[in-house]
């Protein structure tokens, strides 16, 4: 097959300029640091105590449960929807459909405030589902619109743009928040206006991303009104009997599962590590999280070339090399240390784009060819998913567990050990192309 052209290309790579506000805004900078404050009973009590569903709650736990929880229900409905999108070739409407309910549910944290815990919740959940739930079906098109020759260089392009946009918006964002007095607001409205913000970004970028990538060839025909359901499954099924005869592939899916893991978990949980383990300033944090997007654009260029060099898997054990060394350094991390959490987000932010899109890619390089291509990445997406509950689970239960995030930390690095360990076994399947 050949590339696609520039403009679907680029019009593919929008998608993550897009969505990845959400990664940056919600999940990474603001919305947690904003959770952290707003989500707690009494401060003159505890900092960090809340009340929910009649339990309470370390409030950073809370904000843990409740992204596990919108991965949870991605992971479980994802493989079904992304058969019936490759066997309808519709699966730009169910892009259409995760990117709107995510970037509404953005919209309405503006309305998150101490007395709404329940809508806060809420929308946390929901934002969650719209983001990885689209997820699955943007990355099915890679192999579409990119010969394996270009995909780990197409793959790039998708988390160079993402990080670009992101920083854009975020940079906005940081003026309504630490500028608040300039424009009459508290700090508090700053970011909530900053919310509603995300939800307009990504939905309106989201529509030009849509309107430039193609519309796939259905993998099934006849009629599906009664059907669909039974015809989904059977899809799945013919996906995972030849998942079971591509031992690379198999073999690479079991390692991306553990390193996974600790990469997803870093993503979502950096800032508030930052606020309540090391104590360190919003204003601290929004820098070193930008320091970490900036950093991943020619890091995810440079990984890609290296991979070019030495192979996929061998430049993947490379990068989870660095993980481990990095979750180590993270755990000795001294209270108020501002320089050094920089300067370990400087190195975050260098791996964490690279190892993403070449994971991404690589994938797509063991993939046979098919047109199942949703079906396909959504044993990707779940392996991706299930990582993550397991990974944020396990960080918010250790944290409840020993009243510390530290010890969370040192799980991650055990986690990076186990994938690396696969890795190793990864390559040496027989019939692995990379």
């Amino acid at each position: 097959m050949q590339t696609a052209s520039k403009k679907v290309v680029n019009g593919w790579a929008m998608y993550d300029w897009a969505s990845s506000s959400y990664n940056l805004v919600i999940t990474s900078t603001i919305f947690p640091t904003y959770f952290e404050a707003i989500a707690v009973d009494d401060a003159a009590v505890s900092k960090t105590t809340v009340t929910f569903l009649g339990r309470q709650f370390d409030n950073t736990a809370l904000y843990n449960y409740a992204i596990a929880l919108s991965l949870l229900v991605v992971a479980i409905m994802s493989p079904l929807l992304s058969s019936i999108a490759d066997y309808r070739g519709n699966k730009k409407k169910f892009l259409q459909f995760f990117l709107t309910i995510g970037s509404i549910a953005c919209a309405s944290m503006y309305f998150f405030e101490t007395d709404t815990l329940t809508l806060g919740i809420t929308a946390v959940i929901i934002a969650g589902i719209g983001f990885w739930g689209a997820q699955v079906f943007y990355n099915s098109f890679l192999p579409e619109i990119a010969a394996p020759q270009d995909r780990d260089r197409v793959s790039a392009k998708g988390f160079a743009y993402g990080y670009i946009g992101s920083v854009l918006l975020q940079l906005v964002c940081f003026v309504f928040v630490m500028m608040n007095d300039t424009f009459g607001i508290t700090k508090d409205k700053g970011a909530q206006i900053s919310f509603l913000l995300v939800g307009i970004w990504w939905w309106g970028f989201g529509q030009l991303s849509l309107r430039r990538l193609p519309r796939p060839a259905p993998a099934g025909s006849g009629d599906l009104q009664h059907r669909v359901l039974s015809k989904g499954y059977e899809e799945l099924r013919k996906v995972w009997q030849q998942l079971k005869e591509l031992s690379g592939l198999k073999r690479f899916l079991m390692s991306f599962f553990f390193f996974n893991m600790g990469v997803q978990t870093v993503m979502l949980v950096a800032a508030l590590y930052g606020k309540s383990e090391l104590q360190l300033k919003t204003e601290t944090l929004i820098i070193a999280i930008l320091i970490i997007q900036l950093i991943a654009i020619p890091g995810a260029f440079f990984i890609s070339w290296l991979s070019s060099k030495i192979g996929n898997l061998k430049t993947l054990m490379v990068l989870v090399v660095l993980w481990i060394i990095m979750c180590i350094i993270a755990y000795n991390l001294p209270v108020g240390g501002v320089v050094e959490f920089c300067a370990l987000g400087a190195g975050v932010g260098f791996v964490m784009g690279g190892i993403q899109s070449l994971s991404r890619s690589t994938y797509a390089k063991l993939m046979p060819p098919t047109r199942d291509t949703a079906s396909f990445f959504s044993f990707y997406d779940v392996t991706e998913k299930i990582a993550a509950v397991v990974g944020i689970f396990s960080f918010g239960y250790i944290t409840e567990l020993t009243g510390s995030q530290r010890g969370s930390v040192l799980a991650l690095a055990t986690f990076f050990v186990i994938g690396l360990l696969l890795l190793f076994y990864a390559n040496t399947a027989k019939n692995k192309t990379i």
